[in-house]
C-alpha cells in the first residue's frame, strides 16, 4: 500500500517572538516550521489535528493548507514538554513529487521465525529504516519476512530490497534477530523441552 496522506490547515505567524509563541501555547495551538522549498514558512495549527501525526508510529505525506496556499511535506522533528509531553515546536520538509526525498518507514514483521519454534525470542532491533525515494514510490511500510530466520540468526539492513527504494543506513545494522533463551539454551544442552516459566525473557528494543 502507498504512503497514507494527511491533510492539515494552519494559520501564518507574522510575531515569532517569545511572548508571541507562549501566547500560541496557551491558546492550544503549536508552532510549526516548513523548510526545503525555499524561504521558510512559519506558521500554527491546532494542537488536538497534530495529535494522529505525532502519535503514531505510522508515517504520513502531511498536505497543508496554510491561508490558500498548499505544501505538501514529510515531518522531520517534533519537540515535546519534558513533563507534559505537549507538542512544543514542530518542523516539516517540503517535498515534490518529481523530486526523490528521504523519510523513514516503518518495518512490518511477517513469518513466524523458525528459531521461535526452537524456543528462541524474536527481537525487532530497528523498527524504522531511511529510505531516499519518489513520493510515488513510497509504501506505507517495510515489509520484512522472518519465516526462515533461524534461532541466534539475524537480518540485516544489507539483506533487504525494495523496489524504487534506496536505504541509506549501514547495511550492517540489524533489522530484526532470534535471541537464544535461556529455554532455548538448555534445550540444546540437555535436548530436552524446559518449562516455559524458566524462560529469560528478551525486551525488543
Amino acid at each position: 500500500m502507498k504512503m497514507k496522506t494527511l491533510e492539515l490547515k494552519g494559520s501564518l505567524r507574522t510575531d515569532l517572538g517569545k511572548k508571541a509563541t507562549k501566547a500560541l501555547r496557551r491558546a492550544e495551538l503549536v508552532p510549526c516550521e516548513l523548510y526545503g522549498g525555499g524561504e521558510n514558512v512559519h506558521f500554527a495549527i491546532e494542537e488536538k489535528h497534530l495529535n494522529k501525526l505525532l502519535f503514531t508510529p505510522e508515517v504520513y505525506i502531511i498536505k497543508f493548507d496554510i491561508e490558500g496556499k498548499v505544501f505538501t511535506s514529510v515531518m522531520r522533528d517534533a519537540q515535546f514538554h519534558a513533563t507534559t509531553d505537549k507538542p512544543l515546536h514542530v518542523d516539516f520538509y517540503q517535498v515534490f513529487e518529481d523530486k526523490a526525498f528521504e523519510v523513514e518507514l516503518p518495518i512490518r514483521i511477517e513469518g513466524f521465525a523458525k528459531g521461535i519454534q526452537s524456543g528462541g525470542k524474536l527481537a525487532i532491533i530497528t523498527r524504522k529504516l531511511k529510505v531516499k525515494a519518489l513520493m510515488a514510490d513510497l509504501p506505507e511500510n517495510l515489509l520484512v519476512e522472518v519465516s526462515d530466520l533461524g534461532l541466534g540468526k539475524s537480518i540485516q539492513i544489507g539483506q533487504l530490497s525494495y523496489e524504487n527504494l534506496e536505504l541509506l543506513n549501514s547495511k550492517h545494522a540489524v533489522v530484526v534477530q532470534v535471541k537464544l533463551t535461556r529455554a532455548a539454551r538448555a534445550a540444546a544442552n540437555s535436548g530436552d523441552a524446559v518449562e516455559g516459566d524458566e524462560t529469560e525473557a528478551v525486551a525488543a528494543e
